[in-house]
């Protein structure tokens, strides 16, 4: 039953989405050569503590993932004084609670141009994840949304470096059930609220994570998180 939510709990959860997201715009600009994961997580924690207008806010989901370089190949990396670099990858993943419910967000940026190995690692990830939102609706397996971003993933030569599922549910609790994974049975239901994820993490080199909340609904799903860049853009 708390799987699947009402429509009271839709809004809270898309009020928590749009605050997550607007603490995002904030902190882009910051990204740049020299400034510290730390640094960065730090700051999106005071801009969280000023948010108004979206509820009330009860704190962040999740202490923020700010990962750097090699240290993206870790999916839940925890900050650190490392500092950005040119040719870094920055993955971060945030959220925060309003009105007792979270949101959950993730995006990849790039410090300078990129490589070709960056280029293909990126559009990996991303074609899995526009492949999973658009597959994504009740009625489909569990695994079987998770297999439609595998199966991409693997095809690119990068199955071994997708080290986690592909998802999970979220609402008062940052991580619910269902879990969307390659052995997970359940079938998804309209008005579930799940996140959709894949990333490629490949050790001492970095990783790249792409993630959305979504709505699921009977032939699709509505994206709850904003759509704060998720191209490759060299920034910083």
């Amino acid at each position: 039953m708390a799987q699947i939510k009402t429509p009271e709990e839709i809004a809270a959860l898309r009020r928590a989405a749009e605050a997550g997201s607007a603490v995002f715009a904030q902190t882009l600009p910051l990204i740049g050569a020299g400034v510290t994961e730390r640094f960065l997580a730090v700051q999106m924690e005071v801009f969280a503590e000023t948010l108004k207008g979206y509820g009330t806010y009860g704190g962040l989901a999740f202490p923020a993932i700010i990962a750097s370089g090699p240290n993206g190949a870790g999916p839940h990396a925890e900050p650190t004084d490392r500092a950005f670099e040119p040719g870094d990858f920055i993955t971060i993943d945030f959220g925060v609670i309003i009105d007792g419910y979270c949101s959950d967000m993730t995006r990849t940026y790039l410090i300078g141009e990129p490589t070709d190995k960056q280029r293909e690692v990126y559009g990996s990830v991303l074609r899995a994840q526009k492949a999973g939102l658009a597959a994504a609706r009740g009625g489909i397996k569990c695994k079987d949304l998770d297999h439609v971003c595998r199966s991409l993933i693997e095809a690119d030569g990068y199955g071994e470096n997708f080290i986690h599922t592909t998802g999970h549910g979220i609402g008062t609790e940052v991580h619910e059930d269902p879990r969307i994974g390659k052995d997970k049975e359940t079938i998804l239901e309209a008005g579930m609220a799940v996140t959709i994820e894949p990333g490629i993490y490949i050790k001492d080199w970095g990783g790249v994570r792409i993630e959305d909340t979504v709505i699921l609904t009977e032939d699709g799903c509505e994206v709850i998180t904003a759509s704060i860049p998720t191209t490759l853009n060299a920034i910083g």
